[in-house]
């Protein structure tokens, strides 16, 4: 069944984080979703904002909903890392379940106020939205991060504009992790999970990380976790297996 972040976390309660896994083109799609069903999990299946303009936008999520609603198991349609506002509504109105509005290198008021409209529209329209504070380490669809630790306080003005999951930089890093990585700020999550209270929280750059992090993550309000690289090249070798 196709459907937002919200159904999907609802689905999955009690039972660990849902995996985020980024697209890139067409043939990864069956792949993925049959990833999925073999080991019986919902899947989030995330583009860019590169990647669903080169595809198309309205035949990603016709093939998305297509599949979706022939799966044994839940799948949601999320647009990553968007610092557009104009192209998040174009998202929306095409059919995405679920968007993110990344205004972490903006100050914080005006953070606030573009998450606050897109909230406004995407709610409106039935789509679950993720905002961020603290730039998420590393390079992803020409967003650049230091790899930066969120404000606390900071993250409860985002997570109170109604946002339904959050992304905060704890340290953490989109690509490959330097040997000399100081690992995740669990301290910091902590205190983010403390003045966020129910909000589920995502994990970028999850591929690299350690599991016991992840567990400890995942204990700390962890919901949602974005991998890529490596996983992407198993994604890549099932697709090949199940075409050929």
């Amino acid at each position: 069944m196709y459907k937002n972040l919200i159904e999907l976390f609802k689905e999955n309660e009690g039972k660990g984080a849902v995996g985020a896994f980024n697209l890139h083109c067409f043939e990864m799609l069956p792949a993925m979703i049959k990833a999925a069903e073999e080991i019986n999990v919902p899947i989030i299946i995330q583009t860019s904002l590169g990647t669903a303009e080169y595809i198309g936008f309205e035949p990603l999520i016709a093939a998305v909903k297509a599949l979706a609603e022939k799966s044994t198991v839940s799948v949601a349609l999320h647009m990553d890392h968007c610092k557009d506002i104009e192209k998040l509504k174009k998202a929306i109105d095409c059919g995405y379940s679920s968007v993110m509005y990344d205004g972490s290198s903006l100050p914080i008021e005006e953070n606030i106020k573009n998450t606050k409209e897109v909230v406004a529209y995407a709610h409106e329209r039935g789509v679950s939205v993720e905002g961020e504070v603290g730039s998420i380490g590393g390079e992803e669809d020409g967003v650049v991060g230091a790899g930066e630790v969120a404000d606390p306080a900071e993250c409860k003005r985002i997570a109170d504009l109604g946002i339904d999951f959050l992304a905060a930089g704890i340290g953490n890093i989109h690509g490959k992790y330097p040997e000399n990585w100081a690992g995740l700020n669990f301290e910091v999550l902590g205190k983010i999970n403390e003045a966020t209270g129910d909000m589920p929280l995502v994990l970028h750059g999850g591929t690299g990380i350690p599991d016991d992090m992840i567990k400890k993550a995942i204990s700390l309000g962890v919901a949602k976790i974005n991998v890529n690289t490596e996983c992407q090249i198993a994604f890549a070798e099932a697709t090949r297996k199940y075409i050929e």
